[in-house]
């Protein structure tokens, strides 16, 4: 019975682990790496949250028009290790980001990297595996 009991516990563990994965996202699901875009823009919302850091910017297209763009990076704490903290980027901040693009059509990409205001290229901790 001692063992049924462990074995069953066991089990209940390994399930348990695995549950974040399982709702976790590939890059590959929403994002394709074969549509690179780089974009300038202003925040407009930054995120600091897991599983991952979103911010949101605002893109002027040739004609003025002004767009609302979703951009994920890592998870914070391997964003910390590239040097970010959760105050790197502020509302109002003029940045350039590169990434790849969302394969549904929507304005969001995957972050590969980000220009600050002050010139520094940051490695945005991508879930595609590839850093600067």
């Amino acid at each position: 019975m001692r063992n049924i009991v462990l074995g069953l516990m066991i089990a209940a563990a390994l399930i348990a682990a695995t549950m974040p994965l399982m709702a976790h996202h590939s890059f590959a699901a929403e994002f394709d790496s074969s549509k690179q875009v780089k974009l300038a823009g202003v925040v407009t919302k930054v995120d600091w949250t897991n599983p991952h850091v979103w911010f949101y910017f605002n893109v002027k297209d040739e004609n003025g028009q002004v767009t609302n763009w979703g951009a994920e990076m890592g998870p914070p704490h391997l964003l910390q290790g590239q040097g970010w903290t959760r105050t790197s980027m502020k509302i109002g901040d003029s940045i350039v980001v590169q990434g790849s693009l969302a394969k549904n059509g929507s304005k969001r990409l995957n972050a590969r990297n980000v220009t600050t205001p002050d010139g520094k290229k940051m490695g945005a901790a991508s879930s595609e595996g590839v850093q600067p």
